[in-house]
């Protein structure tokens, strides 16, 4: 068994061959009849470990490469890829790509952003931390911490497993502008489900933790700790019934809110006259104090990038201001569609923040008073069309600003548009552990639907 991953990312990317892949490809595109053209290639290693009931249920090394392109020629647009870097394969790819130009229909909208749009400039963000890994001691750390979730009371008496997970990758991008950027990027991870029984029946819950560097990293024990105590915290859960209560969306869970607001904004669907949100630009949805804004160039940020999928630069922006909505969510084909700029968010954002209020999820819980911490939610019950919003969740009751019991097979139900009008707090409660990061949000009022 190898002692550590078989393969660091640098020792099969090479960085100047790629680049040369990448410029190869675009001037056979050019030879073939293509006005523009763009590269995009991708190389990634990484190790996954499951352990369940202490012994090694998965055990996996990925190593992936792929590269594609997509040309424009007479206001077509024809896209190809090929994991396969061997010229004669990469001339095929681009052969592919020229051919379903010519069948698609002209688009005036289609091309490359502006060459003066694109990262020329772009700084190192520290995204890449590669963690030299052994997978004898990827299977203890996963071993360790699924150990002291399962010791950790006699009720937890089942395990869903222990994964480590430890990914490195590299992307580069060019286009026939003459731009070429790359960065490399690490992601690693670890997570751990229990399952604990009572006299009521069984319950499950997890905990993870995840980030560029090795070293911030929560340690196993304490992971396992965590999944143990949220699971435990699950059990004599208690059904409710039908009324209208405030919802107290957990932090954990919160930024799905915040995902439903980003999928409104986002140009594809306001095109396509698809979103609940259309015509939103500079309208007020949120109360005053709500601010939510994009920061891509935190070093070390899980969702940092010099610059988005169509090469331009990222920066800094505002999404939400004084409950106002201040840019939508761009590619540079959906802004032209719209007749507006593009926000450089042609793949999604990077790095979106909700600013916190002054109260922590205990001072949340007081100004609530009565109501349903929610925890879980279940089902896809969101539709981005109307807004309307209808899921299963479980969580907790609260009463008298305390959590008093666990709760489950509840549904909450609204719509987005008065879900946002009616989130009357933000708490400082911010988890960290994603590209989107809020604190518990507070909805004065939804419609809980239980017995």
């Amino acid at each position: 068994m190898n002692k550590a991953l078989p393969m660091q990312l640098n020792e099969f990317v090479d960085e100047d061959k790629t680049r040369q892949i990448v410029e190869d490809m675009l001037k056979i595109a050019k030879k073939m009849g293509a006005s523009q053209g763009e590269v995009s290639f991708m190389s990634a290693v990484g190790l996954n470990v499951t352990v369940r009931l202490n012994e090694v249920e998965t055990l996996e090394f990925n190593r992936d490469k792929g590269v594609g392109i997509t040309v424009y020629t007479d206001q077509r647009k024809g896209s190809a890829s090929t994991t396969d870097i061997k010229m004669e394969s990469l001339t095929a790819t681009v052969k592919a790509a020229i051919d379903l130009a010519k069948l698609t229909e002209k688009d005036s909208y289609a091309g490359l952003a502006e060459s003066e749009k694109m990262a020329w400039e772009a700084k190192g963000l520290d995204l890449y931390h590669p963690w030299n890994l052994g997978v004898e001691e990827a299977i203890e750390i996963a071993k360790n911490c699924e150990k002291h979730a399962l010791s950790f009371d006699k009720r937890i008496h089942n395990s869903e497993g222990a994964t480590l997970s430890s990914t490195q990758a590299y992307h580069i991008y060019g286009n026939s502008h003459g731009f070429s950027g790359f960065y490399p990027a690490t992601r690693h991870s670890l997570s751990c489900t229990v399952i604990a029984q009572d006299l009521q029946g069984m319950v499950r819950d997890y905990e993870f933790t995840v980030s560029r560097k090795e070293s911030l990293l929560e340690q196993s024990e304490i992971i396992g700790k965590k999944a143990a105590e949220k699971t435990l915290s699950r059990l004599m859960a208690k059904k409710l019934p039908t009324q209208r209560i405030p919802i107290l969306f957990h932090a954990s869970i919160a930024s799905s809110l915040i995902s439903h607001l980003i999928a409104g904004l986002s140009g594809g669907r306001l095109f396509r006259r698809s979103s609940f949100l259309l015509e939103s630009l500079n309208t007020k949805i949120f109360q005053d104090f709500m601010h939510i804004y994009e920061v891509p160039h935190i070093c070390g940020g899980l969702g940092s990038a010099p610059f988005d999928s169509d090469g331009v630069a990222t920066f800094s922006k505002d999404i939400v201001k004084e409950g106002i909505i201040q840019n939508y969510i761009l590619s540079t084909y959906s802004a032209r569609k719209l007749g507006l700029a593009t926000t450089a968010n042609a793949g999604g954002v990077h790095n979106l923040f909700v600013k916190s209020g002054n109260e922590d999820f205990q001072g949340l819980l007081k100004m609530m008073g009565r109501g349903l911490v929610v925890t879980e939610l279940m089902g896809p019950g969101v539709n981005l069309v109307t807004g309307d919003y209808s899921r299963g969740a479980s969580g907790f009751w609260v009463e008298n600003g305390e959590i008093q019991y666990p709760v489950h097979e509840v549904t909450i139900a609204g719509n987005l548009l008065n879900m946002f009008k009616q989130i009357v707090a933000v708490g400082n409660d911010v988890d960290t552990r994603g590209t989107m990061q809020t604190g518990s949000l507070l909805i004065e009022e939804m419609t809980l639907a239980g017995i």
